[in-house]
């Protein structure tokens, strides 16, 4: 067999079981995300954001309760102690939030800040929140404001080439030591 240049080609068979050169990172965990049911626009148990709250804060990866908003660690994070601050109520919108949600929700993002700098020292911060599925929304009909920790350097190759992140820490643990960090006073 050869190819357009004359040259002879190996039957790929021969390949089976021959290393490549390759590391793999293995995350089989991603695959509840990946093929996992999506969250209905319904308030309830179709929705993350309404079902965190109703469980004990381990189980719920609930770093901080306020009296209208939350502060919930990130299911599958873009980085290490990402974080997402959620009114308790089911709204889609900024804008639907009440004045006093608006000011919690503010006040938890700064605090949400101050304990990720107490507890791992990151050189800056992604803030956002995608309004609707067309913008980016993962869960659009529950508002949530992302909190994402950035160090110099934690983009490499990993989400480029293989649509993959390590994470150097559980959410578990992230989520114990946020709770360590968190301020006493929300300022």
């Amino acid at each position: 067999m050869t190819d357009a240049n004359d040259l002879p080609l190996e039957d790929e068979r021969s390949f089976v079981g021959v290393p490549d050169g390759f590391d793999r990172l293995w995350t089989p965990h991603r695959m509840a995300y990946v093929t996992g049911e999506r969250p209905s626009d319904e308030a309830g148990e179709g929705c993350p954001f309404c079902v965190a709250p109703d469980k004990d804060d381990a189980d719920g990866l609930v770093v901080h309760r306020g009296e209208t908003c939350f502060v919930v660690m990130n299911l599958f994070p873009y980085n290490a102690g990402h974080v997402l601050v959620c009114p308790y109520r089911h709204v889609s919108l900024y804008v639907d939030l009440t004045d006093e949600e608006t000011a919690e929700f503010t006040a938890l993002t700064k605090a949400a800040i101050r304990a990720l700098q107490a507890s791992s020292n990151p050189h800056g911060f992604n803030l956002g929140m995608n309004q609707g599925a067309v913008a980016g929304a993962g869960v659009a009909a529950h508002l949530h404001q992302h909190v994402i920790p950035r160090w110099g350097g934690d983009m490499n190759f990993l989400p480029i080439v293989a649509q993959t992140k390590a994470l150097p820490i559980l959410l578990e643990d992230a989520r114990a030591t946020l709770v360590a960090a968190w301020p006493d006073a929300q300022a």
